[in-house]
């Protein structure tokens, strides 16, 4: 995840989090993870959509500083119908909301006039599968009769990449990954992200789901792989801005973008290994 400078009054962790904000936000974060997911399992999805449409304000406004305008409107009308129905019904109709979304963002910015329309609906189509699109496979997850469970692995895996990477990163880190997009990354970091995920992956698979051993372990190594991706490509766009950080409503995060980046691009590839690995749900 990106790292926040405190406010002026703080002295910044080595990072440049607000570290004491960081823990207490992550703290209250993960509460609701799991008062949520064990006791009505639906409401965990309207925690995700919340989580969502938030990002996608984040996102729009941060475009709007390169003079991109969304069409937000039917992104997240669409992004609420396609989570909705991949939890309640099945896939197909999931897809056939990102389609009508997708139709719905030609549509929507036609008033606007020709100048722009390719940026403007390029970028909306983008933002659709960005945000939305990877969020229906936490539905997925969550939708099946363990999936409590299945989307509990997939949280605390991220979690233990975000934090192996951190703890590594402040006490060993002295090769950066890739300097040119996100300097504070490192070398060391990834190996602790990858060390707390395996460990995580070892543990959990089997105890939750009745998996083997082997198959959380490949389940962290993808994990981690999938989560440095997207913190990467987070970075990525935020340098193409010229942004610090997509928002500041998190302290010691920045914003909700800034938070689930990793989750984003975890979502679809914790979905697949699970549903490869143990394709039948046991009941929750």
């Amino acid at each position: 995840m990106t790292e926040l400078a405190g406010p002026p009054d703080r002295k910044p962790s080595r990072t440049g989090r607000n570290l004491p904000a960081a823990i207490a936000v992550g703290v209250v974060l993960g509460g609701l993870v799991l008062v949520t997911l064990f006791t009505v399992k639906a409401t965990f999805l309207l925690y995700v959509g919340i989580m969502v449409a938030i990002a996608l304000w984040e996102f729009s406004r941060a475009l709007r500083s390169r003079e991109i305008n969304l069409p937000l409107v039917p992104i997240a009308a669409g992004g609420a119908a396609m989570m909705t129905l991949a939890y309640w019904t099945q896939t197909r109709w999931a897809l056939v909301a990102l389609a009508l979304a997708a139709i719905g963002v030609l549509a929507w910015r036609l008033p606007g006039g020709a100048a722009g329309y390719v940026r403007d609906v390029t970028a909306g189509i983008f933002t659709l599968m960005y945000l939305p699109l990877m969020a229906v496979f936490v539905a997925l997850m969550l939708s099946e009769p363990d999936g409590a469970r299945r989307t509990l692995i997939f949280v605390v895996l991220t979690v233990c990449s975000d934090t192996g990477g951190y703890a590594a990163g402040v006490l060993l880190g002295r090769h950066p990954l890739a300097p040119r997009i996100s300097p504070k990354k490192t070398w060391e970091g990834v190996t602790g992200s990858l060390a707390f995920c395996l460990a995580a992956g070892a543990i959990m698979v089997p105890d939750l789901l009745g998996g083997h051993v082997w198959q959380g372990l490949l389940l962290g190594l993808a994990g981690v792989a999938a989560a440095t991706l997207g913190d990467l490509a987070e970075s990525m766009i935020k340098r193409d801005l010229e942004l610090k950080d997509m928002g500041h409503l998190l302290p010691g995060h920045g914003g909700i973008m800034d938070r689930i980046d990793s989750y984003l691009v975890m979502a679809p590839v914790i979905w697949l290994l699970l549903a490869v690995f143990v394709p039948n749900g046991h009941a929750s």
